[in-house]
Protein backbone atom coordinates (compact mmCIF):
# COMPACT_ATOMS: atom_id res chain seq x y z
CA UNK A 1 0.00 0.00 0.00
CA UNK A 2 1.10 3.45 -1.11
CA UNK A 3 0.68 7.03 0.78
CA UNK A 4 -0.63 9.42 -1.40
CA UNK A 5 1.95 11.96 -3.00
CA UNK A 6 3.01 14.64 -0.96
CA UNK A 7 5.86 15.41 -2.89
CA UNK A 8 7.01 15.30 -7.18
CA UNK A 9 9.18 12.22 -6.38
CA UNK A 10 6.14 10.60 -4.53
CA UNK A 11 3.97 10.94 -7.57
CA UNK A 12 6.66 9.64 -10.08
CA UNK A 13 6.99 6.36 -8.02
CA UNK A 14 3.57 5.30 -8.02
CA UNK A 15 3.61 6.88 -12.23
CA UNK A 16 1.26 9.39 -11.81
CA UNK A 17 2.69 12.70 -13.77
CA UNK A 18 0.16 15.32 -12.60
CA UNK A 19 -2.99 15.85 -9.94
CA UNK A 20 -6.58 16.08 -10.36
CA UNK A 21 -6.99 17.35 -7.03
CA UNK A 22 -4.35 18.82 -4.25
CA UNK A 23 -5.78 19.00 -0.61
CA UNK A 24 -3.83 21.20 1.82
CA UNK A 25 -4.38 20.26 5.47
CA UNK A 26 -3.07 21.84 8.16
CA UNK A 27 -2.70 18.64 10.17
CA UNK A 28 0.43 16.49 9.64
CA UNK A 29 -0.42 13.72 7.01
CA UNK A 30 -1.37 10.56 9.02
CA UNK A 31 -3.32 8.19 6.79
CA UNK A 32 -5.95 6.60 9.15
CA UNK A 33 -9.82 7.01 8.45
CA UNK A 34 -9.67 9.51 11.68
CA UNK A 35 -8.07 12.05 9.88
CA UNK A 36 -10.32 14.36 7.33
CA UNK A 37 -7.36 15.06 4.75
CA UNK A 38 -6.85 11.02 4.65
CA UNK A 39 -10.61 10.18 4.24
CA UNK A 40 -11.22 12.72 1.44
CA UNK A 41 -7.91 11.91 -0.30
CA UNK A 42 -8.91 7.95 -0.14
CA UNK A 43 -12.32 8.61 -1.35
CA UNK A 44 -10.58 10.54 -4.39
CA UNK A 45 -8.75 8.04 -5.64
CA UNK A 46 -11.02 5.06 -4.86
CA UNK A 47 -13.66 6.93 -7.33
CA UNK A 48 -10.58 7.72 -9.96
CA UNK A 49 -9.18 10.94 -9.58
CA UNK A 50 -4.97 11.29 -8.60
CA UNK A 51 -5.63 13.29 -5.53
CA UNK A 52 -2.05 14.72 -3.61
CA UNK A 53 -1.90 16.45 -0.35
CA UNK A 54 0.47 19.37 0.96
CA UNK A 55 0.73 19.09 4.68
CA UNK A 56 1.37 22.50 7.30
CA UNK A 57 2.74 24.23 4.47
CA UNK A 58 4.63 27.44 5.38
CA UNK A 59 2.44 30.35 4.92
CA UNK A 60 5.20 33.06 5.00
CA UNK A 61 6.33 31.46 1.38
CA UNK A 62 5.30 30.41 -1.97
CA UNK A 63 7.34 26.93 -2.57
CA UNK A 64 5.27 25.01 -0.49
CA UNK A 65 2.06 25.08 -2.18
CA UNK A 66 3.41 24.80 -5.35
CA UNK A 67 5.13 21.26 -4.07
CA UNK A 68 2.75 19.60 -6.30
CA UNK A 69 1.98 21.63 -9.27
CA UNK A 70 -1.24 22.56 -10.31
CA UNK A 71 -4.41 20.47 -9.84
CA UNK A 72 -6.24 19.40 -13.21
CA UNK A 73 -9.82 20.04 -10.90
CA UNK A 74 -9.09 22.05 -7.85
CA UNK A 75 -7.24 22.47 -4.76
CA UNK A 76 -9.16 21.29 -1.37
CA UNK A 77 -8.15 23.17 1.87
CA UNK A 78 -8.81 22.70 5.21
CA UNK A 79 -7.42 23.91 8.44
CA UNK A 80 -7.28 20.45 9.85
CA UNK A 81 -9.60 18.28 12.45
CA UNK A 82 -9.61 21.14 14.50
CA UNK A 83 -10.26 24.90 13.84
CA UNK A 84 -7.14 26.20 13.65
CA UNK A 85 -7.80 29.06 16.54
CA UNK A 86 -8.71 26.42 18.75
CA UNK A 87 -5.66 24.55 17.82
CA UNK A 88 -3.31 27.47 18.71
CA UNK A 89 -4.57 28.85 21.55
CA UNK A 90 -6.01 27.72 25.09
CA UNK A 91 -9.68 28.89 26.53
CA UNK A 92 -7.70 31.79 28.07
CA UNK A 93 -6.10 32.48 24.58
CA UNK A 94 -2.72 31.96 25.43
CA UNK A 95 -0.74 30.61 22.59
CA UNK A 96 0.06 26.73 22.46
CA UNK A 97 2.98 25.25 22.46
CA UNK A 98 2.09 21.84 21.99
CA UNK A 99 0.29 20.32 18.91
CA UNK A 100 -0.74 16.80 18.85
CA UNK A 101 -1.72 17.33 14.88
CA UNK A 102 1.97 18.38 14.12
CA UNK A 103 5.05 16.27 13.96
CA UNK A 104 6.52 15.34 17.02
CA UNK A 105 4.01 17.47 18.64
CA UNK A 106 5.79 20.99 17.88
CA UNK A 107 3.15 23.92 18.23
CA UNK A 108 3.75 27.22 15.73
CA UNK A 109 3.07 24.84 12.20
CA UNK A 110 -0.08 26.18 11.60
CA UNK A 111 -0.97 29.69 10.87
CA UNK A 112 -4.28 31.44 12.68
CA UNK A 113 -7.28 31.11 10.49
CA UNK A 114 -5.21 28.72 8.41
CA UNK A 115 -8.26 27.99 6.03
CA UNK A 116 -8.23 31.71 5.06
CA UNK A 117 -4.27 32.10 4.58
CA UNK A 118 -4.30 29.23 3.05
CA UNK A 119 -6.69 29.69 0.05
CA UNK A 120 -5.05 33.32 0.26
CA UNK A 121 -2.09 31.84 -0.59
CA UNK A 122 -3.73 29.59 -3.91
CA UNK A 123 -5.56 32.53 -5.16
CA UNK A 124 -2.14 34.37 -5.61
CA UNK A 125 -0.35 31.44 -7.40
CA UNK A 126 -3.18 30.11 -9.04
CA UNK A 127 -5.28 32.13 -10.64
CA UNK A 128 -8.60 30.39 -11.83
CA UNK A 129 -8.26 27.07 -10.47
CA UNK A 130 -11.00 26.20 -8.93
CA UNK A 131 -10.74 26.15 -4.73
CA UNK A 132 -12.78 23.61 -2.38
CA UNK A 133 -13.15 25.18 1.11
CA UNK A 134 -14.48 22.49 3.99
CA UNK A 135 -13.56 20.89 7.38
CA UNK A 136 -14.73 21.60 10.67
CA UNK A 137 -13.34 24.91 10.12
CA UNK A 138 -14.87 26.31 7.18
CA UNK A 139 -18.18 23.80 8.33
CA UNK A 140 -18.63 25.77 11.38
CA UNK A 141 -17.67 29.33 10.06
CA UNK A 142 -19.76 29.15 6.51
CA UNK A 143 -22.46 32.12 8.15
CA UNK A 144 -21.66 34.77 10.00
CA UNK A 145 -20.46 33.79 13.24
CA UNK A 146 -19.24 34.66 16.72
CA UNK A 147 -15.23 34.75 17.12
CA UNK A 148 -14.36 34.17 20.68
CA UNK A 149 -11.08 35.01 19.68
CA UNK A 150 -11.38 38.49 18.06
CA UNK A 151 -14.80 38.90 20.61
CA UNK A 152 -17.22 40.03 17.37
CA UNK A 153 -18.80 38.69 14.98
CA UNK A 154 -17.27 37.66 11.72
CA UNK A 155 -19.00 37.42 8.15
CA UNK A 156 -18.58 33.80 6.21
CA UNK A 157 -15.20 32.26 5.97
CA UNK A 158 -16.52 31.92 2.09
CA UNK A 159 -15.64 35.60 1.75
CA UNK A 160 -12.32 36.34 3.61
CA UNK A 161 -11.06 32.96 2.24
CA UNK A 162 -12.19 33.74 -1.58
CA UNK A 163 -12.82 30.07 -2.18
CA UNK A 164 -15.25 28.89 -5.05
CA UNK A 165 -17.25 26.97 -2.89
CA UNK A 166 -17.36 25.65 0.55
CA UNK A 167 -18.38 21.99 2.00
CA UNK A 168 -20.00 21.69 5.06
CA UNK A 169 -20.60 18.33 7.16
CA UNK A 170 -18.75 15.33 6.62
CA UNK A 171 -18.23 16.33 2.70
CA UNK A 172 -17.54 12.96 1.14
CA UNK A 173 -20.80 12.90 -1.14
CA UNK A 174 -20.14 16.33 -2.39
CA UNK A 175 -16.84 16.38 -2.65
CA UNK A 176 -17.46 13.63 -5.18
CA UNK A 177 -20.00 15.57 -7.00
CA UNK A 178 -17.70 18.55 -7.55
CA UNK A 179 -15.36 16.14 -8.77
CA UNK A 180 -17.53 14.50 -11.44
CA UNK A 181 -18.89 17.56 -12.58
CA UNK A 182 -15.58 19.53 -12.91
CA UNK A 183 -14.21 16.73 -14.69
CA UNK A 184 -17.19 16.52 -17.01
CA UNK A 185 -16.48 20.23 -18.08
CA UNK A 186 -18.85 22.17 -16.06
CA UNK A 187 -17.57 25.31 -14.49
CA UNK A 188 -17.00 25.90 -11.15
CA UNK A 189 -19.77 28.78 -10.77
CA UNK A 190 -22.02 26.73 -12.30
CA UNK A 191 -22.24 24.36 -9.42
CA UNK A 192 -24.94 26.30 -7.74
CA UNK A 193 -27.32 22.69 -6.49
CA UNK A 194 -24.88 20.72 -4.21
CA UNK A 195 -26.53 19.76 -1.11
CA UNK A 196 -23.79 20.43 1.83
CA UNK A 197 -22.26 23.24 0.43
CA UNK A 198 -22.49 26.99 0.38
CA UNK A 199 -21.58 29.49 -2.68
CA UNK A 200 -21.50 33.27 -3.17
CA UNK A 201 -23.78 35.29 -5.27
CA UNK A 202 -24.84 38.71 -6.28
CA UNK A 203 -28.16 38.21 -7.47
CA UNK A 204 -30.13 35.75 -6.11
CA UNK A 205 -33.50 36.57 -8.21
CA UNK A 206 -34.09 33.09 -9.80
CA UNK A 207 -33.75 31.20 -6.04
CA UNK A 208 -37.05 29.78 -5.47
CA UNK A 209 -38.15 27.93 -1.89
CA UNK A 210 -35.29 29.53 0.36
CA UNK A 211 -35.36 31.25 4.20
CA UNK A 212 -33.14 34.90 4.38
CA UNK A 213 -31.55 35.17 8.00
CA UNK A 214 -31.02 38.39 9.26
CA UNK A 215 -28.16 39.81 7.30
CA UNK A 216 -24.37 39.69 8.21
CA UNK A 217 -24.56 43.86 9.43
CA UNK A 218 -27.96 42.76 11.20
CA UNK A 219 -26.20 39.77 13.41
CA UNK A 220 -23.14 42.24 14.31
CA UNK A 221 -25.52 44.99 15.20
CA UNK A 222 -28.00 43.19 16.98
CA UNK A 223 -27.46 40.78 19.41
CA UNK A 224 -31.63 39.89 18.79
CA UNK A 225 -31.10 39.30 15.17
CA UNK A 226 -27.73 37.42 15.88
CA UNK A 227 -30.08 34.80 18.10
CA UNK A 228 -32.79 34.94 15.07
CA UNK A 229 -30.07 34.09 12.50
CA UNK A 230 -28.70 30.87 15.02
CA UNK A 231 -32.05 29.52 15.81
CA UNK A 232 -32.85 29.64 12.07
CA UNK A 233 -29.81 27.66 10.93
CA UNK A 234 -30.60 25.20 13.57
CA UNK A 235 -33.67 24.33 13.02
CA UNK A 236 -33.10 24.16 9.17
CA UNK A 237 -29.88 21.71 10.15
CA UNK A 238 -31.63 19.14 8.47
CA UNK A 239 -31.20 16.62 5.34
CA UNK A 240 -34.55 15.84 4.63
CA UNK A 241 -36.94 18.78 5.65
CA UNK A 242 -34.15 21.07 5.71
CA UNK A 243 -34.20 24.82 3.29
CA UNK A 244 -32.20 26.83 1.51
CA UNK A 245 -30.23 29.19 3.57
CA UNK A 246 -30.05 33.21 2.03
CA UNK A 247 -27.26 35.61 4.53
CA UNK A 248 -26.68 38.73 2.62
CA UNK A 249 -23.23 40.34 3.26
CA UNK A 250 -22.84 43.55 1.98
CA UNK A 251 -24.24 43.48 -1.36
CA UNK A 252 -23.51 40.05 -2.06
CA UNK A 253 -25.46 36.86 -0.91
CA UNK A 254 -23.85 33.75 0.95
CA UNK A 255 -26.38 30.66 -0.04
CA UNK A 256 -26.62 27.82 1.96
CA UNK A 257 -27.76 24.71 0.13
CA UNK A 258 -29.76 22.14 2.66
CA UNK A 259 -27.41 19.48 4.62
CA UNK A 260 -26.10 16.62 2.36
CA UNK A 261 -28.15 13.43 3.04
CA UNK A 262 -26.41 10.44 5.35
CA UNK A 263 -24.57 8.04 3.88
CA UNK A 264 -26.18 4.71 3.54
CA UNK A 265 -24.95 1.93 5.67
CA UNK A 266 -22.88 0.26 1.99
CA UNK A 267 -21.60 3.60 1.87
CA UNK A 268 -20.07 4.06 4.95
CA UNK A 269 -18.69 0.44 5.16
CA UNK A 270 -17.19 1.22 1.72
CA UNK A 271 -15.68 4.82 3.27
CA UNK A 272 -13.58 2.62 6.18
CA UNK A 273 -12.48 -0.33 4.05
CA UNK A 274 -10.68 2.06 1.68
CA UNK A 275 -6.83 0.80 1.99
CA UNK A 276 -5.74 2.95 4.40
CA UNK A 277 -1.94 2.54 5.79
CA UNK A 278 -2.64 3.41 9.50
CA UNK A 279 0.58 5.26 9.83
CA UNK A 280 2.12 8.31 9.55
CA UNK A 281 3.82 9.46 6.64
CA UNK A 282 7.29 8.24 6.85
CA UNK A 283 8.44 11.69 6.78
CA UNK A 284 7.56 12.04 10.34
CA UNK A 285 9.83 9.61 12.10
CA UNK A 286 12.45 11.32 12.67
CA UNK A 287 10.70 14.50 14.28
CA UNK A 288 8.83 11.83 16.79
CA UNK A 289 5.83 10.70 14.80
CA UNK A 290 2.56 12.17 15.09
CA UNK A 291 0.84 11.91 18.71
CA UNK A 292 -2.68 12.52 17.64
CA UNK A 293 -2.22 9.19 15.50
CA UNK A 294 -1.70 6.81 19.31
CA UNK A 295 -5.29 7.03 20.66
CA UNK A 296 -6.91 6.27 17.44
CA UNK A 297 -4.54 3.70 15.67
CA UNK A 298 -6.34 0.58 17.02
CA UNK A 299 -9.68 1.47 17.05
CA UNK A 300 -12.68 1.80 14.87
CA UNK A 301 -15.57 4.08 13.77
CA UNK A 302 -18.47 2.40 14.03
CA UNK A 303 -21.00 4.86 13.31
CA UNK A 304 -21.46 8.77 13.38
CA UNK A 305 -23.69 11.37 14.08
CA UNK A 306 -25.38 12.24 17.34
CA UNK A 307 -29.10 12.17 18.79
CA UNK A 308 -27.80 14.79 21.49
CA UNK A 309 -27.84 18.80 20.67
CA UNK A 310 -25.64 19.66 23.80
CA UNK A 311 -25.63 23.05 23.46
CA UNK A 312 -21.68 23.55 23.71
CA UNK A 313 -20.71 20.62 21.12
CA UNK A 314 -20.65 21.08 17.21
CA UNK A 315 -20.68 16.95 16.38
CA UNK A 316 -24.38 17.73 15.63
CA UNK A 317 -24.32 20.42 13.51
CA UNK A 318 -21.14 18.59 11.80
CA UNK A 319 -21.99 14.97 11.20
CA UNK A 320 -25.86 15.32 11.75
CA UNK A 321 -28.33 14.23 14.15
CA UNK A 322 -29.06 10.70 12.12
CA UNK A 323 -27.20 8.17 13.47
CA UNK A 324 -25.12 6.35 10.68
CA UNK A 325 -23.86 3.28 11.23
CA UNK A 326 -21.37 0.13 9.30
CA UNK A 327 -22.52 -3.45 9.51
CA UNK A 328 -21.44 -5.48 11.35
CA UNK A 329 -19.65 -7.30 9.08
CA UNK A 330 -17.78 -4.52 7.58
CA UNK A 331 -16.58 -3.75 11.39
CA UNK A 332 -15.72 -7.25 11.96
CA UNK A 333 -13.08 -7.28 8.95
CA UNK A 334 -11.47 -4.03 9.90
CA UNK A 335 -10.71 -5.98 13.10
CA UNK A 336 -9.31 -8.63 11.36
CA UNK A 337 -7.21 -6.04 9.30
CA UNK A 338 -6.05 -5.06 12.38
CA UNK A 339 -4.86 -7.79 14.14
CA UNK A 340 -2.50 -8.61 11.58
CA UNK A 341 -0.63 -5.40 12.04
CA UNK A 342 2.64 -6.16 12.79
CA UNK A 343 2.32 -3.47 15.36
CA UNK A 344 -1.31 -4.67 17.39
CA UNK A 345 -0.61 -6.53 20.79
CA UNK A 346 -4.02 -7.76 21.01
CA UNK A 347 -5.83 -4.49 22.26
CA UNK A 348 -8.79 -2.80 20.17
CA UNK A 349 -8.99 0.78 21.84
CA UNK A 350 -12.08 1.60 20.52
CA UNK A 351 -15.30 0.54 19.05
CA UNK A 352 -17.76 3.56 18.75
CA UNK A 353 -18.94 7.46 17.83
CA UNK A 354 -19.17 10.31 19.42
CA UNK A 355 -20.93 8.47 21.50
CA UNK A 356 -20.14 4.66 21.55
CA UNK A 357 -23.87 3.16 22.41
CA UNK A 358 -25.53 5.13 19.74
CA UNK A 359 -24.49 2.58 17.36
CA UNK A 360 -27.25 1.11 15.28
CA UNK A 361 -30.13 3.76 17.14
CA UNK A 362 -32.57 5.65 14.91
CA UNK A 363 -36.07 6.57 14.40
CA UNK A 364 -38.29 5.46 11.23
CA UNK A 365 -39.63 9.06 12.06
CA UNK A 366 -36.45 10.35 11.75
CA UNK A 367 -35.48 8.92 8.61
CA UNK A 368 -38.90 9.35 6.41
CA UNK A 369 -39.08 13.24 7.34
CA UNK A 370 -36.11 14.42 9.22
CA UNK A 371 -34.96 15.26 12.76
CA UNK A 372 -38.09 16.62 14.78
CA UNK A 373 -37.55 20.47 14.25
CA UNK A 374 -39.10 21.40 17.92
CA UNK A 375 -38.45 17.83 19.42
CA UNK A 376 -34.85 16.51 20.81
CA UNK A 377 -34.73 12.45 20.68
CA UNK A 378 -33.88 12.40 24.50
CA UNK A 379 -34.51 15.42 26.50
CA UNK A 380 -36.52 16.05 28.61
CA UNK A 381 -36.63 11.99 28.18
CA UNK A 382 -35.59 9.93 25.80
CA UNK A 383 -38.41 9.87 22.98
CA UNK A 384 -40.55 6.62 22.67
CA UNK A 385 -40.06 6.45 19.00
CA UNK A 386 -36.08 5.85 19.50
CA UNK A 387 -34.97 2.41 18.87
CA UNK A 388 -31.14 2.04 20.75
CA UNK A 389 -28.93 -0.77 18.94
CA UNK A 390 -27.85 -2.29 22.66
CA UNK A 391 -28.84 -5.80 21.56
CA UNK A 392 -26.38 -4.79 18.18
CA UNK A 393 -23.82 -3.59 20.04
CA UNK A 394 -23.52 -6.22 22.61
CA UNK A 395 -23.69 -8.66 19.43
CA UNK A 396 -21.15 -6.39 17.16
CA UNK A 397 -18.88 -6.64 20.85
CA UNK A 398 -18.72 -10.36 21.98
CA UNK A 399 -17.82 -11.34 17.93
CA UNK A 400 -15.15 -8.46 17.91
CA UNK A 401 -13.47 -10.05 21.24
CA UNK A 402 -13.79 -13.63 20.14
CA UNK A 403 -11.96 -13.10 16.49
CA UNK A 404 -8.43 -14.73 16.46
CA UNK A 405 -6.13 -12.40 17.48
CA UNK A 406 -7.67 -10.42 19.80
CA UNK A 407 -7.91 -10.17 23.50
CA UNK A 408 -9.48 -6.86 24.76
CA UNK A 409 -11.87 -4.66 23.00
CA UNK A 410 -12.33 -1.79 24.66
CA UNK A 411 -14.85 1.13 24.50
CA UNK A 412 -13.06 4.48 24.64
CA UNK A 413 -15.58 7.10 23.56
CA UNK A 414 -17.68 7.29 26.05
CA UNK A 415 -20.71 6.08 26.60
CA UNK A 416 -24.92 8.70 26.78
CA UNK A 417 -25.02 7.67 30.37
CA UNK A 418 -28.94 8.03 29.89
CA UNK A 419 -29.34 5.59 27.16
CA UNK A 420 -27.50 2.91 29.16
CA UNK A 421 -30.58 3.47 31.40
CA UNK A 422 -33.32 2.64 29.26
CA UNK A 423 -32.73 -1.01 29.19
CA UNK A 424 -34.22 -2.50 32.83
CA UNK A 425 -32.18 -5.25 32.30
CA UNK A 426 -29.36 -3.20 31.62
CA UNK A 427 -28.08 -5.71 29.30
CA UNK A 428 -25.74 -3.55 27.37
CA UNK A 429 -24.13 -2.08 31.08
CA UNK A 430 -23.55 -5.64 32.03
CA UNK A 431 -21.66 -6.35 28.98
CA UNK A 432 -19.81 -3.01 29.27
CA UNK A 433 -18.47 -3.89 32.91
CA UNK A 434 -17.56 -7.17 32.12
CA UNK A 435 -15.80 -7.35 29.22
CA UNK A 436 -15.14 -3.66 27.93
CA UNK A 437 -13.76 -1.04 30.63
CA UNK A 438 -10.39 -1.13 30.42
CA UNK A 439 -10.37 0.18 34.12
CA UNK A 440 -12.18 3.56 33.84
CA UNK A 441 -15.35 4.53 31.85
CA UNK A 442 -16.09 7.62 30.20
CA UNK A 443 -19.00 9.63 31.10
CA UNK A 444 -19.89 13.27 30.27
CA UNK A 445 -22.54 14.28 33.42
CA UNK A 446 -20.91 18.24 32.71
CA UNK A 447 -22.31 19.34 36.18
CA UNK A 448 -24.61 18.81 38.98
CA UNK A 449 -27.03 22.00 38.88
CA UNK A 450 -30.21 20.89 37.34
CA UNK A 451 -30.36 24.38 35.94
CA UNK A 452 -26.78 24.82 34.50
CA UNK A 453 -27.47 21.26 32.41
CA UNK A 454 -31.02 22.72 30.78
CA UNK A 455 -29.01 25.38 29.77
CA UNK A 456 -26.35 23.05 27.91
CA UNK A 457 -29.11 20.38 27.29
CA UNK A 458 -28.46 18.13 29.12
CA UNK A 459 -30.74 15.23 31.39
CA UNK A 460 -31.14 16.03 34.95
CA UNK A 461 -28.39 15.33 37.75
CA UNK A 462 -30.63 12.53 38.69
CA UNK A 463 -30.04 10.40 36.25
CA UNK A 464 -27.17 10.48 36.25
CA UNK A 465 -27.09 9.69 40.08
CA UNK A 466 -28.86 6.78 39.37
CA UNK A 467 -26.69 5.68 36.93
CA UNK A 468 -23.59 5.92 38.79
CA UNK A 469 -25.31 3.79 41.61
CA UNK A 470 -26.01 1.18 39.06
CA UNK A 471 -22.91 1.29 37.95
CA UNK A 472 -21.48 0.61 41.31
CA UNK A 473 -23.39 -2.53 41.78
CA UNK A 474 -23.02 -3.75 38.35
CA UNK A 475 -18.91 -3.74 39.24
CA UNK A 476 -19.23 -4.98 42.96
CA UNK A 477 -21.49 -7.91 41.95
CA UNK A 478 -18.77 -8.66 39.09
CA UNK A 479 -16.14 -8.23 41.93
CA UNK A 480 -14.45 -5.74 39.15
CA UNK A 481 -12.56 -2.16 40.44
CA UNK A 482 -14.11 -0.12 37.62
CA UNK A 483 -13.82 3.70 37.73
CA UNK A 484 -15.23 6.43 35.78
CA UNK A 485 -13.69 9.15 34.63
CA UNK A 486 -16.22 12.16 34.55
CA UNK A 487 -16.07 15.04 32.55
CA UNK A 488 -16.84 18.59 33.60
CA UNK A 489 -17.37 21.72 32.07
CA UNK A 490 -16.72 25.10 33.97
CA UNK A 491 -17.76 28.87 32.95
CA UNK A 492 -20.18 27.69 31.06
CA UNK A 493 -23.03 30.16 30.00
CA UNK A 494 -25.85 29.94 33.21
CA UNK A 495 -23.07 28.88 35.47
CA UNK A 496 -22.32 31.06 38.60
CA UNK A 497 -19.81 31.07 41.02
CA UNK A 498 -22.57 29.34 43.66
CA UNK A 499 -23.06 26.80 41.01
CA UNK A 500 -19.47 25.57 40.65
CA UNK A 501 -18.87 25.83 44.30
CA UNK A 502 -22.20 23.46 45.04
CA UNK A 503 -19.81 21.23 42.23
CA UNK A 504 -16.62 21.77 44.21
CA UNK A 505 -18.37 20.12 47.26
CA UNK A 506 -19.77 17.36 45.52
CA UNK A 507 -16.50 16.18 43.91
CA UNK A 508 -15.08 16.35 47.95
CA UNK A 509 -17.86 14.06 48.84
CA UNK A 510 -16.79 11.86 46.54
CA UNK A 511 -13.47 11.45 47.48
CA UNK A 512 -12.36 12.62 43.54
CA UNK A 513 -9.59 14.59 42.52
CA UNK A 514 -11.30 15.72 38.64
CA UNK A 515 -8.53 15.78 36.38
CA UNK A 516 -10.97 16.15 33.40
CA UNK A 517 -12.03 19.69 33.21
CA UNK A 518 -13.08 21.75 30.24
CA UNK A 519 -12.73 25.37 30.40
CA UNK A 520 -15.82 26.22 27.89
CA UNK A 521 -14.52 27.43 24.67
CA UNK A 522 -17.26 29.51 22.77
CA UNK A 523 -16.47 27.72 19.07
CA UNK A 524 -18.67 29.17 16.14
CA UNK A 525 -22.14 27.96 15.78
CA UNK A 526 -23.12 26.45 19.31
CA UNK A 527 -25.95 27.37 20.66
CA UNK A 528 -23.78 28.14 23.61
CA UNK A 529 -21.36 30.39 21.49
CA UNK A 530 -24.40 32.31 20.99
CA UNK A 531 -25.46 32.19 24.47
CA UNK A 532 -22.25 33.78 25.33
CA UNK A 533 -21.73 36.28 22.86
CA UNK A 534 -25.68 37.84 23.03
CA UNK A 535 -26.28 37.00 27.38
CA UNK A 536 -29.95 35.10 25.86
CA UNK A 537 -30.85 31.49 25.11
CA UNK A 538 -31.37 31.92 21.42
CA UNK A 539 -34.65 29.06 21.48
CA UNK A 540 -36.69 31.27 24.88
CA UNK A 541 -34.92 34.77 24.19
CA UNK A 542 -34.69 34.44 28.44
CA UNK A 543 -31.36 36.40 29.88
CA UNK A 544 -28.74 33.65 30.16
CA UNK A 545 -25.75 34.65 33.04
CA UNK A 546 -22.37 34.46 31.67
CA UNK A 547 -19.12 34.35 33.26
CA UNK A 548 -16.73 36.29 30.66
CA UNK A 549 -14.35 37.91 32.90
CA UNK A 550 -10.74 35.96 32.67
CA UNK A 551 -11.03 36.42 37.09
CA UNK A 552 -14.16 34.42 37.40
CA UNK A 553 -13.25 31.85 34.61
CA UNK A 554 -9.91 31.59 36.62
CA UNK A 555 -12.22 30.97 40.04
CA UNK A 556 -14.45 28.66 38.51
CA UNK A 557 -12.21 26.08 37.52
CA UNK A 558 -10.14 26.47 40.49
CA UNK A 559 -13.30 25.25 42.71
CA UNK A 560 -13.35 22.08 40.69
CA UNK A 561 -9.62 21.72 40.78
CA UNK A 562 -9.46 23.18 44.45
CA UNK A 563 -7.08 20.30 46.13
CA UNK A 564 -4.39 22.11 43.20
CA UNK A 565 -2.18 23.96 45.31
CA UNK A 566 -1.60 26.58 42.65
CA UNK A 567 -5.31 26.85 42.18
CA UNK A 568 -5.31 27.80 46.25
CA UNK A 569 -5.55 31.86 45.51
CA UNK A 570 -8.35 31.85 43.13
CA UNK A 571 -9.88 28.91 45.18
CA UNK A 572 -9.61 31.44 48.43
CA UNK A 573 -10.66 34.59 46.40
CA UNK A 574 -14.22 32.76 45.25
CA UNK A 575 -14.76 31.49 48.65
CA UNK A 576 -14.51 34.90 49.93
CA UNK A 577 -16.50 36.65 47.08
CA UNK A 578 -19.21 33.51 48.65
CA UNK A 579 -18.89 34.23 51.69
CA UNK A 580 -17.67 30.87 52.90
CA UNK A 581 -14.45 31.40 54.67
CA UNK A 582 -15.52 28.30 56.68
CA UNK A 583 -14.58 26.37 53.63
CA UNK A 584 -11.23 27.72 54.34
CA UNK A 585 -8.99 25.66 57.49
CA UNK A 586 -8.10 22.44 58.69
CA UNK A 587 -11.72 20.84 59.29
CA UNK A 588 -13.15 17.98 57.48
CA UNK A 589 -15.35 20.18 55.76
CA UNK A 590 -13.02 22.74 54.56
CA UNK A 591 -12.13 22.41 50.98
CA UNK A 592 -8.56 24.70 50.57
CA UNK A 593 -6.44 25.40 54.11
CA UNK A 594 -5.13 28.39 55.37
CA UNK A 595 -2.23 29.16 53.33
CA UNK A 596 0.55 32.31 53.05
Amino acid sequence: MHFLPTTKEEMKEIGWGNLDVIIITGDAYVDHPSFGASLIGRLLEHRGFKAGIITQPDWRNTADFKRLGEPNLFFGITAGNLDSMLSNYSPNKIRRKVDDYSPGATGGRRPDRATIVYSNRIKELFKGTPIVIGGIEASLRRLSHYDFWQNTVRRSILLDSRADILVYGMGELQIIEIADRLKKGESIENLNNINGTCIVKNDISSLKNYITLPSFEETKENKNKFCEAFRIFYQESDPIRGKILVQKHSNLYIIQNPPARPLITQELNELYQLPFTGRYHPSYEKLGGVKALETVKFSITSHRGCLASCSFCSIAAHQGRIVQSRSQESILSEVKKMSQDEDFKGTVTDIGGPTANMYMAGCDIQSKYGSCKEKDCLLPSVCKNLKLGDAESVELLRKARNSPGIKYVFISTGVRYDLCMIDKELRYLKELCKYHISGQLKVAPEHIEDGVLKIMNKPSFKIYEKFLMTYKQINKSLNKKQYLVQYFISSHPGCTLRDMLKLALYIKDLGHYIEQVQDFTPTPMTASSCMYYTGKDPFSMKNVYVPHSNEERRMQRALMQFRNKENYKYTQNALEMLGRKDLIGKSKKCIIPNFG
